[in-house]
């Protein structure tokens, strides 16, 4: 059916949708301003947990987005996941320490651990996943903020968040239970922000069919899929999306217009 030109909750993937490695996908800053001033409430919800909240937020907000309180990311879903009081090592970056800290979890690099928490970062290596692995063999649940297995980019996809807990897994033989888009830990997220019809009505807009698809069938909401990112066009994509369109500008265009979107 078409859109109802009722204003919706857009939730925006970052990498592929909105920047490639923090630099603007040509039309993405003036479609979110354009989605806001047609009253839709963009929120932009990432699988990247390696940066610390406010460093995302003054990312968008140099980009001329402002962003404050509308950036739910895989640390904060990881964060859920343990209880305040626990112990976690994190073999992640210093947004899955940060999410852990609000939540009220000790984070730690070395030892016993209640929960061990795996994310993107630039410097892992034998010794890290050495002590992730020594962890989680000693009891510490497994957790991973996501489980992409690559990372968009302006050359190209590289090793993401999901290739590292990958190689948790192996070396400690045991399978992460996983916080991030599609999985529920992250929809609980969204729904704490916006209440289950909010998110039941929302568009997810995302490049990648196998975690942004997912999770809008997680949701319950429609999915835009956009050949901005990861994906290659004319890609079959699974599960069929509501919409699929070359960028984020062609979405907005057709939400506000209510021409060929399906909700």
């Amino acid at each position: 059916m078409t859109a109802d030109h009722q204003p919706c909750a857009v939730l925006c993937d970052l990498d592929g949708v909105v920047w490639l490695s923090h630099q603007p996908i040509p039309g993405s800053v003036a479609a979110i301003a354009r989605l806001r001033a047609h009253g839709h409430r963009v929120l932009f919800v990432t699988n990247n947990s390696a940066t610390r909240l406010e460093v995302q937020e003054a990312t968008l907000e140099g980009l001329g987005i402002p962003a404050t309180g509308d950036v739910l990311t895989s640390a904060q879903a990881a964060a859920l996941l343990l209880q305040p009081g626990e112990r976690a090592l994190v073999c992640g970056g210093e947004g899955v320490v940060q999410a852990l800290e609000r939540r009220g979890v000790t984070p730690c690099f070395d030892g016993d651990a209640d929960a061990v928490v795996v994310g993107f970062h630039r410097s892992f290596d034998f010794d890290g996943l050495t002590r992730a692995a020594r962890a989680v063999q000693r009891g510490a649940r497994l957790i991973g903020t996501n489980d992409d297995a690559t990372y968009p980019t302006p050359e190209g996809p590289i090793p993401g968040g999901g290739s590292i807990l990958a190689a948790v897994q192996t070396a400690c033989g045991l399978t992460a239970e996983v916080a991030g888009k599609p999985y529920e830990p992250m929809a609980r997220l969204v729904i704490a922000e916006l209440g289950e019809a909010g998110a039941a009505r929302a568009v997810m807009v995302g490049d990648r069919p196998s975690t942004d698809g997912r999770f809008a069938r997680t949701l319950g909401c429609a999915y835009a899929h956009v050949w901005s990112g990861v994906t290659p066009a004319g890609t079959i994509v699974e599960p069929a999306p509501d919409f699929a369109a070359p960028d984020l500008a062609a979405v907005a265009e057709a939400l506000i217009s209510g021409t060929g979107f399906r909700r």
